[in-house]
């Protein structure tokens, strides 16, 4: 979603592999798709479109951290779902890269079922889609053929009273109350103009157990759009909240999941056929399957709730690490590191990023520079002679020892043909530092709520 950091909404894909061994159990999978893909569009991204391409992926991104911005530092108060619960699997399906920045779940909500397109997002700490309530003047964007949640026939939707302590606690509600009975309703506004209307109500969703059952997670908060307009929404239904939130989608099956989800995002410009995963359930007993996986702490900070944050101790580029000042990675100081799905690249706080710009950029320095804004810095490689192994390995250090090196293609990426760029934006100092999922692809994710950690391992994203 073209920055969906909505207020509320925001800030991918994540895709998630289930598990590693045959016999992993207590699982449950999302099929991923990248928004404006073949599958929704008919049409593949040619050589032609893949600069437009990025120009709008940054531009989106843009507004995604402007968002981010303003939502870092929301405190929020945190109460337990009560009750003991089984893990459970939802098995999805996969997609592909087409056209965007964002990933998509296909999603069952209500009772009979029925069956959604959702942008996977864990900067959104609530799930909405395209509905229909008793409603006489509904808006939606027009252009394709959309799917409609008919609440009115769904038995378990509950609309959540605007009178309520409930609707009191959720995220972008509006004040006003016409009469007790009346639903909750919110007004979610974006920057460049999007926005999303509606009311919050208790709903059930449809998983899939791994044996094939399929079984009812009742009780999730979901908003029901009734008006909708904006780019960020062109070709998905809703989102799926997957933030650290009471009101999320993520904290409320983890909860039924043994305290874990996780996710694995194929290459950005991977073909239809290429799959990845959002999978909820642990995977702990199968440990010995995860060999390579590192961990290191999910932070619980106030000031960077409801995203993922994690504390980086340095980054490092060819095996040296770089001269960046310590307040850049705390968020006590205006700085701090998040992971987002719904923002394509990375954006470093501005001391990090020269550092990081100026120690990557100085071996490539002997391909023809080429002025391609917003990155810095571009080079044209159709003369030949360019190779992976001429840029130094990009790591970043996490606390406790653990180190992502993600691959070159990753940081250095192809924004057109015969030309490369560093594709890593620079945020105004003093900014937190996001970690974008072009530079989680190809890896595996797993954020263990339950136990704070976030593991991480290399991984082709399979089944």
């Amino acid at each position: 979603m073209s920055f969906l950091v909505p207020i509320f909404l925001f800030l991918v894909g994540f895709f998630a592999n289930p598990a590693f061994c045959e016999n992993a159990v207590s699982s449950m999978r999302f099929e991923l798709i990248h928004r404006d893909g073949p599958e929704l569009l008919g049409t593949a991204i040619t050589p032609e479109s893949r600069l437009e391409h990025f120009r709008e992926l940054v531009h989106r991104d843009l507004y995604r951290k402007k968002m981010a911005s303003e939502m870092l530092g929301r405190r929020r108060r945190a109460t337990e779902l009560s009750g003991d619960y089984n893990s459970f699997a939802m098995p999805m399906s996969s997609g592909a890269y087409a056209r965007t920045g964002q990933y998509f779940v296909r999603f069952q909500v209500g009772t009979p079922a029925q069956k959604f397109l959702l942008v996977a997002d864990t900067g959104s700490d609530l799930t909405w889609m395209n509905c229909r309530y008793r409603c006489r003047n509904c808006t939606s964007p027009g252009g394709r053929r959309r799917r409609v949640f008919h609440a009115d026939r769904s038995s378990s939707f509950s609309p959540v009273k605007c009178s309520s302590a409930a609707c009191q606690r959720l995220p972008f509600s509006l004040t006003a109350c016409p009469a007790p009975e009346s639903p909750c309703a919110y007004d979610y506004r974006y920057e460049d103009g999007s926005y999303a209307k509606g009311i919050f109500a208790d709903e059930s969703t449809t998983v899939t157990l791994s044996s094939g059952e399929r079984v009812k997670l009742k009780g999730v908060v979901i908003g029901c759009s009734s008006s909708f307009d904006g780019g960020s929404f062109r070709a998905a239904d809703g989102v799926l909240g997957l933030a650290r939130s009471n009101h999320s989608f993520a904290v409320k099956a983890t909860d039924h999941a043994g305290g874990k989800f996780s996710y694995c995002l194929v290459d950005h410009l991977s073909p239809k056929n290429a799959s990845g995963y959002l999978s909820f359930g642990g995977a702990t007993s199968h440990s010995a399957c995860k060999s390579t996986m590192q961990h290191t702490r999910l932070l619980h900070d106030p000031l960077l709730d409801p995203f993922y944050a994690v504390q980086v101790t340095g980054i490092s580029v060819g095996g040296i690490l770089l001269p960046i000042p310590r307040v850049v990675w705390e968020a006590s100081s205006q700085g701090g590191v998040i992971l987002d799905s719904g923002s394509s690249l990375t954006t470093l706080a501005e001391p990090a990023y020269r550092a990081v710009l100026s120690a990557l950029s100085a071996p490539l320095m002997v391909f023809p520079k080429v002025d391609n804004k917003p990155f810095d810095f571009c080079f044209n490689v159709s003369g030949g002679g360019y190779k992976e192994d001429l840029v130094p390995i990009l790591a970043v250090h996490f606390d406790g020892a653990a180190r992502f090196e993600p691959p070159v293609k990753s940081y250095v990426i192809d924004v057109a043909d015969g030309m490369k760029c560093i594709g890593i934006l620079s945020a105004p100092w003093p900014a937190s530092s996001t970690i974008g999922n072009i530079l989680q692809q190809n890896f595996l994710w797993e954020f263990d709520l339950h136990n704070g950690r976030l593991g991480f391992e290399p991984s082709t994203c399979g089944p």
